[in-house]
């Protein structure tokens, strides 16, 4: 590894369930978010990132490592991820950088931290196996950690939250961070994670941000609820395993939950801008690299879908904008995948890993504008409840193929079809991309044997699951520790030395 004198710092910003759907920085009339549209000015913005799986856990394992889903075994929302799977904070912290997250990342697993050196907060979610899916079990056979439609019909405004108590938390924590780091006189480069839960339902916010919107501005769906006969093998299965068609959502009700929808994205607008301004502040701002992406995004009503698990564009498709010192801000069209993130941000720190296999591919070059594409097309997987077998897709210029063993293709010309209604698959006219982006499914995965992976895997955490839960409990779940004899005054230090350290100057 080389020195780490004068490489950059790297500030990444997550939200959850984000899609770039619903920014104005992607063309969203509604939506309020100036902290994201002034970080989009500065930036290279990718109009079309695609997250690897449409699902928390095994998005940001893949994010993280730049592998897909099927090579990191992080399959679901309760598969664990080996500690000796390199990250881009493996990578970084060996090559100098310190290493820290705030926030969440949904580790599964006895390791937390997966090359982090600190955790500022504990995650939001648990860190053990009890939501492993069964894809033994029929659709409405629901285990109690469903997605419901709860959040679609009761969004409310309130005081206080448990996601607002947690964001609030991750950003105070993230913002002292970076203000510790700039009063650090060994000026160690960084890699900073800051990562909240909003706006991942249940959709509660306070007056603040529920007041920025009136309900009759609030748009209807582009593409009305498809009637069940009529929609597609996969969202029919999503539709029942939430409990879709169990209720009645009239307009109105759709529009209210929208509306808390957009109170979400507008108060993480404010947190990611709390840290935008801490960077500024501290006279960083200059010498990190800046990236805001989600893990997957929100359906949020289109089709008569809501939350995640699909390969449609509002669940599938993220915001990706990359901030460095000194590049020329620019939008990107070609399709790039967050397995691309990894690769990038070793790229642009000038960080040069003793081993790097990932996946995804470096965006430098797509950042300096000295190429127009990635070269190569975007897949995902989805291997976790909602399907019996695994789903994936390949993205390249202008068609997406969706594939799923047992359900019939689709295939869409998302330049003369953006809202994804025309399937193609049929069609002797369009033959030949299907068998093209075929082949690439074909090169890529052997969808049997990945079957009896995810199977396998699955009726393993199905018996070490309950039984974990019996006897002495062990938990997985991060717990930050504190310390109180080294902050502050205590007696060992000289009051008015540490004073003078810990002032940062205007």
């Amino acid at each position: 590894m080389t020195d780490a004198a004068h490489r950059p710092n790297v500030l990444l910003l997550m939200a959850d369930q984000l899609s770039a759907s619903w920014l104005p920085s992607y063309g969203h009339t509604v939506v309020s978010s100036p902290a994201v549209d002034r970080l989009a000015a500065d930036a290279v913005v990718f109009e079309n990132a695609y997250c690897p799986s449409p699902l928390c856990a095994p998005s940001r394992a893949s994010m993280l490592t730049g592998r897909l889903p099927s090579r990191t075994g992080v399959y679901d929302n309760a598969a664990d991820m080996r500690p000796s799977l390199p990250t881009l904070a493996h990578h970084l912290r060996a090559a100098g950088y310190r290493t820290c997250l705030s926030g969440k990342m949904h580790f599964v697993g006895p390791d937390q931290l997966h090359g982090f050196e600190e955790r500022l907060t504990t995650d939001i979610y648990p860190g053990d196996l009890d939501w492993t899916p069964d894809w033994r079990l029929p659709m409405k056979d629901r285990y109690s950690w469903y997605h419901t439609m709860d959040s679609v019909q009761y969004p409310a405004r309130c005081r206080a939250s448990m996601p607002m108590d947690y964001d609030d938390e991750v950003a105070f924590q993230a913002v002292r961070k970076i203000y510790d780091f700039a009063r650090d006189p060994d000026n160690t480069p960084f890699f900073l994670t800051a990562s909240f839960t909003h706006p991942h339902d249940p959709w509660e916010l306070r007056s603040e941000y529920w007041d920025r919107y009136d309900l009759a501005d609030i748009p209807d769906p582009t593409v009305p609820r498809i009637p069940l006969d009529d929609a597609d093998a996969h969202s029919r299965r999503l539709r029942e395993m939430f409990g879709a068609d169990e209720v009645q959502l009239g307009d109105e009700q759709v529009r209210k939950a929208r509306h808390g929808y957009y109170a979400a994205v507008s108060y993480v607008d404010a947190r990611i801008g709390e840290l935008l301004d801490a960077l500024d502040d501290s006279g960083l701002a200059d010498d990190t690299i800046v990236v805001l992406t989600s893990d997957h995004g929100e359906m949020l009503g289109e089709r008569g879908l809501w939350y995640k698990m699909s390969f449609y564009e509002h669940s599938a498709r993220v915001p990706l904008m990359i901030r460095v010192p000194g590049r020329t801000p620019r939008r990107v069209e070609a399709p790039v995948s967050l397995l691309d993130l990894a690769p990038t941000v070793v790229d642009l720190s000038g960080v040069t890993p003793d081993r790097l296999d990932v996946d995804g591919m470096t965006l430098a070059p797509l950042v300096d504008g000295r190429r127009a594409d990635r070269g190569a097309p975007v897949v995902a997987e989805y291997l976790a409840e909602g399907v019996t077998a695994p789903a994936v897709m390949v993205r390249n210029e202008r068609f997406k193929l969706i594939r799923c063993p047992g359900d019939p293709d689709l295939l869409y010309d998302l330049a003369t079809d953006p809202d994804e209604l025309d399937n193609l698959a049929g069609s002797c006219a369009y033959a030949g991309t299907l068998d093209t982006l075929g082949a690439e499914v074909e090169s890529r995965w052997d969808l049997g044997e990945l079957d009896n992976r995810v199977r396998g895997s699955q009726l393993d955490r199905l018996v070490v699951a309950p039984a974990l839960t019996r006897g002495i409990r062990t938990d997985w779940d991060f717990c930050p520790y504190l310390d109180g004899s080294s902050v502050y005054v205590r007696s060992h230090t000289n009051m008015y030395e540490l004073q003078r350290r810990s002032r940062m100057e205007v």
